[in-house]
This record gives C-alpha cells, structure tokens and sequence, in this order.
C-alpha cells in the first residue's frame, strides 16, 4: 500500500460521513488511513506559571480508542469494505484540540478528509473552526463532507384549486 489518508473523528454525523468517505478513498487509493481522535484534557492543575492540562487517562484513550474502532468497523460493514484487507487503518489519539492534532497527523499525508457539523440553514453556510483551520494550514488537500440529510416525515402533496367567484360580484 501507498498513500496515506487522514481522517478525524468524535462520533458526530459529520464525522461519520467523513470516515466513510476516508474509507472509500483509501481504498480506491489502495492508502492506508489514518484515523485520529483529539482529546481534551478533562482538567488543569494551577501552578504559578499558570494552569497546566493534566494528560488524558490511559483508561480514556483506550475508551477513545476501542469507539473509533466501532466506528471503523461500522462505516467499513455499510460500504461492503474489509479492515485490513481492503484498508490497512491506524487509530491515534491525541491530548488537546482538534485541529492541531489533525495537522500534526496529517504533516505526511496525501488527502486530510474533515466532517462538516451543519448546524442549521445559516450556520451551516460557514465552514466549522476545525474544518478551517484544516483548510487553511494543512499541507496536503483537504475534503470536508457533509453528512447526509436526515431523512424527514413525508409530506401529502397538496392540491390548490381555484374556485371561481358566484357571478355578481356577490
């Protein structure tokens, strides 16, 4: 295999239709994918120096680790794909926020892939911080997908008629 693809995930719909779309790609790619999932700090311990980020438990990472697992495995059994034969996938962790982790992952990749939140008819015309920063400083392309709508209540078509006046005017 040869390429690398990188993708971040934290279990929102977004992020689930970008690991599907890393998947697809490493795979027609014949890449590897790399699977990365940022953690913040739960805490900070305050010294004189200022506040210092405590490092994420191993329990947590290892919790991070095996949901990034399900999600792999979850995406890959909807697009017919088998982990590692068709894609060779790594997980990785990180302390800290998002964006510099997906960089940092992605300094030798060849394709950074980002989900798009979309929250709402406004707010989803502007690209999400993470996916930005992603845009504006990776050194590699960068895809940001969106997900999928979720499907909706059908709607009865509805009829409009015209119904003519009474003559007259009445």
């Amino acid at each position: 295999m040869s390429g690398l693809v990188v993708v971040g995930v934290d279990g929102s719909p977004g992020a689930g239709a970008a690991l599907e779309f890393a998947l697809s790609d490493a795979a027609r790619r014949d890449a590897r994918l790399r699977v990365v999932a940022a953690v913040a700090p739960p805490e900070f311990w305050a010294t004189a120096y200022g506040p210092i980020p405590l490092p994420a438990s191993p329990e947590l990472l290892e919790e991070i680790v095996a949901a990034a697992q399900a999600w792999v495995d979850e995406a890959a059994t909807r697009l017919g794909l088998a982990v590692p034969a068709d894609v060779a996938v790594e997980i990785r962790t990180a302390a800290g926020s998002p964006a510099p982790a997906l960089l940092d992952a992605a300094r030798d990749a060849d394709l950074l892939v980002v989900g798009h939140r979309g929250r709402g008819a406004v707010a989803s015309t502007l690209l999400g911080s993470v996916g930005l920063r992603c845009v504006l400083h990776a050194r590699c392309p960068v895809t940001v997908v969106r997900p999928a709508p979720a499907p909706g209540p059908e709607l009865d078509p509805v009829t409009a008629m015209a119904v003519p006046a009474a003559a007259g005017g009445g």
